[in-house]
């Protein structure tokens, strides 16, 4: 399969050379009025079939696996055939135009309000033009084989310049070989600093670069640039090789800036990455790891790909049961992979442990979806709105979480049998479904974890902790390494989340957990606390003041306010459920050794 499209590949650099490509679809888009968000596009599609054609905006975004409606933002329509004349256009739907009357040749121009500059939107101001392809550009899904030759008509006035992983052909033009691909490729327009260094692989050699947009120094640049490099390295040697970026280029697309909105996203030879965070305010150690996670991408996700996910569906969600592998173990190893890098010490790696074993451990929603069914839950929560409550908090745990723990258990899993460990069976992975770009199963997983640590490992494996939601033994897995997670049975709990508002009441502000002793008192969201035992309180501090006063077991009144009404409810204390991930204080030199592989540099 991959000589095919390496043959493939070829035939088409050589049609693009020699002229002989077959018809395009051609874009240009423009900028002149960025001040007001605003782009001007236009279109041409030629040698199309007679009859109705359809035009469409996307709903979805590579990456993304919820419902965006990108063609809320597009207005000031206009479709012409070859000779300018008008064709008829019906609408069957919001975001799509069908035009019938057409010579062959339909031409298009819109304009698109664009303001949100992430991993799915597009952004257009004085500082940049940041976008996202399926929030920016209508298509025609009949001609998706189709190559696509973009124009960006750059504000030369601003000193703009083109980042992207689209093919360069010359005086900002650019070819993507189909539609699947243009709609993964997006672009940073702005007057960024470019830094780039080559790395080799099996016989050539990749260029990665950074395009960056930033209010810092070009020495900072350079410093950030540096462990960019280093994680490069790292990510490397955890599957042994690179991918085959198309085009020889892998390109890191950041803009730091206050306009955007905090995101990363993944793309076949780039990322785009977005944060208020400057390199001089807190972004050399806050962004860095949202560098590590996509790259990382570039393997599991861009190559070895759920079958879920191909093709992308443009039109509507594409449902996955394997995103706590895609997303969840590419978690796991975003802050490993900085600690091997050197970028954060062990001691930063471990104390980093306890935040998501917390959440993911202590939560209900393991009661209802296991790490499949989890999921699931994407096309609701993966950046998707709703104007409904929800119960997250008792139904839901983060795949990226949920996965990442896994990751965890999995590894110390391998490790603690014959040395073992999850970076060689993600080689292995890598090798039957990356490289080979078959898209893969969660049986294929579960069959290739039987391969490398055998049948009753994996079967117990899966069986306990992927086809059901059991909890791993923490206690001896990280032990195992010399750390364990260290709770507080003599502290207090009582399960509630409270805010204080202006008038200095204890406003319950989540939806209560199920389980704990509020919930089975029924306290509930929105309630306000006003005693414990009839101690008050005006702050969160005296809040937890009165708490701790209390041991685990021990009973007490609380007095809330619900609706203007004064209740009371008699509630039994619980142990605090939190554990913070402690190292051993005389740990064994086994277990160091083991540690110390564990973390170390690749």
């Amino acid at each position: 399969m991959k000589s095919f499209r390496f043959f493939f590949f070829l035939l088409f650099l050589f049609c693009i050379t020699f002229g002989y490509s077959q018809v395009r679809n051609e874009y240009q888009i423009s900028f002149d009025n960025a001040v007001h968000h605003e782009a001007e596009i236009n279109a041409k599609f030629t040698n199309l079939a007679s009859g109705t054609i359809s035009l469409r905006m996307s709903r979805t975004s590579p990456g993304r696996y919820a419902l965006h409606e990108f063609a809320k933002n597009v207005y000031n329509v206009k479709i012409t055939d070859s000779k300018g004349k008008d064709v008829t256009v019906t609408r069957p739907n919001p975001y799509q135009w069908d035009v019938s009357g057409h010579d062959g040749t339909i031409n298009l121009s819109y304009t698109l309000f664009a303001d949100r500059a992430d991993g799915t939107y597009s952004q257009i101001n004085e500082t940049h033009a940041h976008l996202n392809m399926p929030a920016t550009f209508m298509y025609i899904p009949t001609l998706k084989d189709r190559p696509i030759e973009v124009t960006y008509l750059v504000r030369e006035d601003l000193n703009w310049k083109v980042a992207t992983q689209l093919i360069p052909l010359g005086g900002n033009k650019f070819l993507a070989p189909n539609l699947q691909y243009f709609m993964d490729s997006p672009a940073g327009i702005s007057n960024h600093t470019v830094k780039e260094f080559k790395v080799p692989a099996a016989g050539t050699e990749y260029t990665i670069k950074l395009a960056l947009l930033h209010p810092g120094t070009e020495e900072e640049a350079d410093q950030y640039f540096e462990q960019i490099k280093k994680i490069v390295e790292q990510t490397k040697a955890i599957y042994g090789d690179y991918p085959n970026f198309d085009y020889g280029e892998y390109t890191f697309i950041a803009s730091y800036m206050p306009t955007v909105s905090g995101d990363g996203m993944e793309h076949r030879n780039s990322t785009i990455l977005t944060s208020t965070r400057s390199l001089a305010d807190g972004g050399m150690e806050k962004n860095i790891g949202t560098v590590a996670h996509e790259f990382f991408h570039a393997w599991n996700v861009e190559r070895i790909r759920p079958i879920s996910l191909e093709p992308f569906d443009f039109e509507n969600v594409n449902m996955s049961g394997e995103l706590w592998f895609a997303e969840g173990f590419t978690s796991y190893y975003t802050n490993l992979i900085l600690c091997r890098a050197g970028i954060i010490t062990p001691d930063q790696y471990i104390d980093s442990l306890s935040k998501t074993y917390n959440y993911v451990w202590n939560s209900p929603a393991l009661q209802y979806f296991n790490p499949i069914e989890m999921s699931y839950q994407a096309p609701f929560v993966d950046a998707a709105t709703s104007v409904d409550p929800t119960n997250r908090e008792n139904t839901f745990v983060s795949y990226y979480s949920y996965g990442s723990m896994l990751g965890l258990a999995l590894d110390l899993s391998l490790r603690d049998k014959d040395d073992l460990n999850l970076d060689d069976y993600l080689k292995l992975v890598w090798t039957k479904y990356g490289k080979t770009e078959i898209p893969y199963t969660i049986e294929n997983l579960f069959f290739t974890l039987r391969e490398y640590a055998g049948e009753s490992f994996a079967d117990d494996f899966f069986e306990k902790y992927i086809f059901d939601s059991q909890i791993p033994d923490f206690k001896k897995l990280l032990g195992s390494v010399a750390i364990y997670p260290k709770t507080n049975s003599k502290k207090a709990y009582l399960g509630v989340d409270v805010t204080f508002d202006t008038n200095d009441n204890a406003v319950v502000s989540k939806y209560v957990k199920k389980g704990t002793p509020a919930y089975t008192a029924g306290i509930a969201k929105g309630d306000v606390i006003v005693a414990i035992d009839n101690k008050s309180f005006s702050d969160l501090g005296t809040f937890n003041d009165v708490i701790s006063k209390y041991k685990p077991g021990k009973k007490a009144t609380v007095i809330y306010r619900r609706l203007g009404e004064e209740k009371k409810a008699l509630i039994r204390f619980g142990v605090d459920p939190e554990v913070v991930i402690t190292q051993f204080s005389k740990p064994s030199k086994k277990a160091l050794l083991k540690r110390e592989n564990w973390l170390k540099a690749k």
